[in-house]
């Protein structure tokens, strides 16, 4: 009998970041793949994304709408333990497979450890700003086993007392699309999006939920800058966390600006498209400290949300800048003198072929599921 494994998706990012995996299941004749979509997927004014997942041949998808916009985050928590604890009680998976740092996969962990169901958490011990960084230690806590994207992150998970026999590095599955060769050419993303720019920055914001008080300042200063530096820019919408509704209402100042192309979501590999032949990025993204540095584009890392995720001395393409609207418009003009320099250490582009490898250890299948904290003077 097919092993059941689920993954869990409730955001553009994070499907982007897991599709590869799924489609090994999916070839697999040893697992069944079935897939919980939820989150910013089931919103229209997010472009409803759970239709990409369609599009892209993944058929056993069941849709739960756990949130709605602006609501708080304690209540999607909520809403998605209760919606995914009775998909699970059905469903009988042998595995739950969640990514990151969204509270979709805490819904997801927390499930699977209260009722005795394995569960493999992707791309744990990383370190960032805001609330995610917390949201992420504690998804390790509850996850059985764990999928980490370099040896550092393996520390970090270990140092959170968990035991390195449960620990794989298998690099950052978003790396196997990024090296492929079936990103569609430029061409083709600006035709399907509709795009006409010469030379353009990506900008992609998202609400800092720790600061929140001082999010209204920061946007506008921020805004303030990308429309004084008169360069074109392909704009996506932020998240769906608390504060977005304040990101949007300063993106309304784009209207009519034909500087500005903005959108709820661009599917995954059209964005990679956008994102390898752009000028600069621009915001506070994981893409800006990690795709860029891959593809070596330039990037300006704005504010505290991504602190801590990169090394500047490694990632040399990546300029740290507050939410200033002069010190954003200085870095602007100047950005042609930053180095363009490729860093790849997120993987070597096969995670998925780790991950189905992983799938064939009989430690993951085993049916212990007592956990038990490792001190770091354990490990002599």
């Amino acid at each position: 009998m097919k092993k059941k494994v689920v993954f869990l998706t409730g955001t553009r990012a994070d499907y982007g970041k897991i599709k590869s995996l799924m489609a090994k299941v999916l070839e697999s004749d040893e697992y069944e793949l079935d897939i919980f979509v939820t989150g910013m997927h089931m919103l229209s004014k997010y472009g409803s994304t759970y239709k990409e997942i369609e599009k892209d041949g993944f058929k056993n998808t069941f849709k739960f709408v756990n949130t709605k916009v602006n609501q708080n985050m304690d209540i999607t928590l909520s809403n998605t333990i209760v919606g995914f604890s009775n998909y699970v009680s059905e469903l009988q998976p042998d595995l739950i497979v969640v990514h990151g740092d969204r509270v979709e996969a805490l819904a997801g962990a927390v499930v699977g450890a209260l009722n005795n169901v394995k569960v493999a958490h992707i791309e744990g011990g990383e370190v960032s700003g805001t609330i995610d960084e917390s949201i992420r230690h504690a998804i390790t806590k509850f996850a059985h086993i764990h999928l980490v994207a370099n040896n550092e992150a393996k520390q970090r998970v270990i140092q959170l007392g968990e035991s390195p026999e449960s620990i794989y590095v298998i690099g950052s599955p978003d790396i196997d699309i990024m090296f492929s060769d079936t990103l569609p050419p430029l061409d083709e993303a600006f035709n399907h999006y509709e795009i006409d720019f010469d030379q353009y920055a990506i900008f992609m914001y998202h609400p800092v939920t720790t600061e929140i008080h001082n999010l209204q300042e920061n946007i506008k200063q921020v805004v303030d800058a990308l429309i004084e530096s008169n360069e074109n820019y392909i704009v996506v919408y932020p998240n769906n966390d608390e504060g977005s509704s304040i990101i949007l209402e300063e993106f309304d100042r784009f209207k009519g600006n034909p500087k500005f192309k903005v959108f709820p979501s661009i599917k995954f590999e059209f964005f990679l498209t956008f994102l390898k032949y752009c000028k600069f990025m621009i915001g506070n993204s994981s893409a800006g400290v990690r795709e860029t540095s891959v593809y070596g584009v330039p990037s300006i890392d704005l504010g505290s949300r991504q602190q801590g995720r990169y090394d500047l001395e490694l990632s040399k393409n990546i300029i740290s800048v507050k939410e200033n609207k002069a010190e954003i418009v200085n870095q602007i003009k100047e950005i042609d003198k930053v180095p363009v320099i490729q860093v790849s250490p997120f993987g070597e582009g096969n995670s998925d072929e780790r991950f189905l490898e992983i799938l064939q250890n009989s430690n993951v299948w085993d049916k212990k599921f007592q956990k038990k904290f490792i001190g770091l003077n354990q490990m002599n």
